[in-house]
């Protein structure tokens, strides 16, 4: 299995650091999950069924109808390479590595941004993170639109994954991901916090999101899973909190590295990413004060999620004024 952020329980044995003292910056997920309701029991009880809302939940949500549910966003990238005959693919470099290793049956080509462009009229699937895990990356609407339209012509598909994209939902290319040749994957575990009950969703033209049901098989999601989910999809109140707590956190958060010497690269609202050649000396030195980030080997550096309160910002400002001392 591939390497990803959150594996506290591993930092804290290697650093001989008890669990509970830890600040765990890795993972890019709100802190401030949305807060989950207790459930009925039947949602345990009875087999998940496809109209108890989450559908439509989800549709007035996203602004598209054309979706299939699945056990988080993993698993549709898991299962997408197969719905499609072996053929060229372009993916950005760096970028959620998840997806190059889902792809390796394929012809397969990870490449920088400016190269893209120039390597698109000769492929089938053209694969983004929009805005980019880890380095926050992002590509405007009209050239993504584009791409899609040279895709399409030849049969070909932009797929692009949408996971850190809530905050701003404006720039969504869900509600056009009926056309052919359009896949976009989105997840509740970034924006809402809510990573260990595994849903996402898949938008995409009827015949791929069939084939896709296939392939997953029937109750793919669990019914507590999709209750939790319906809820939080309808909270309109609530999503408007966070996107406004989340764009301020994020400024703080680039502002407290820029601050402390770690300047330069980019975030979303849910994270920070400072390229560094020295990212895996800062990295140690951190944890060695019960801050866990997320560390990249190519190119190196460092991505910094959002504390999730005033106690964690103060051992991150703390662990910071440190690295400068050492």
């Amino acid at each position: 299995m591939l390497e990803h952020g959150g594996r506290l329980r591993l930092a804290a044995q290697h650093y001989s650091i008890p669990l509970a003292d830890w600040v765990d910056l890795s993972t890019g997920i709100n802190p401030q999950a949305w807060p989950v309701p207790p459930l009925a029991p039947e949602v345990w009880q009875r087999l998940p069924e496809t109209d108890d809302g989450l559908e439509a939940a989800a549709a007035a949500y996203y602004g598209s109808t054309q979706l299939l549910p699945v056990a988080g966003s993993q698993a549709a990238i898991q299962a997408l390479p197969a719905c499609f005959a072996p053929g060229r693919v372009i993916t950005l470099a760096p970028t959620y590595a998840e997806h190059p290793h889902a792809w390796r049956g394929h012809a397969l080509s990870a490449l920088p941004a400016a190269e893209i462009d120039a390597a698109v009229g000769s492929a089938d699937t053209l694969l983004l993170v929009q805005p980019n895990n880890p380095d926050g990356q992002r590509f405007s609407r009209e050239q993504l639109l584009a791409w899609h339209a040279d895709l399409a012509t030849r049969g070909g598909r932009l797929i692009v994954d949408e996971a850190f994209l809530d905050a701003e939902p404006m720039a969504s290319l869900v509600p056009l991901a009926g056309q052919p040749g359009l896949v976009v994957l989105r997840s509740v575990g970034k924006f809402f916090g809510l990573a260990g009950a595994r849903v996402g969703f898949v938008f995409a033209e009827t015949a791929l999101l069939e084939k896709l049901a296939d392939r997953l098989g029937p109750w793919a999601v669990s019914g507590p899973a999709r209750a939790v989910t319906a809820a939080a999809l309808a909270d309109t109140a609530w999503q408007a909190a966070a996107r406004a707590q989340l764009a301020a956190d994020s400024q703080r958060l680039a502002a407290l590295l820029d601050q402390h010497g770690l300047g330069g690269g980019a975030g979303t609202a849910l994270f920070q990413w400072r390229p560094r050649p020295d990212a895996a000396r800062i990295h140690g030195q951190l944890a060695q004060q019960g801050i866990l980030t997320r560390l990249f080997d190519t190119p190196p550096g460092l991505r910094f999620g959002l504390p999730g309160n005033e106690t964690e910002w103060a051992r991150l400002a703390a662990a910071l004024i440190c690295l400068r001392t050492l």
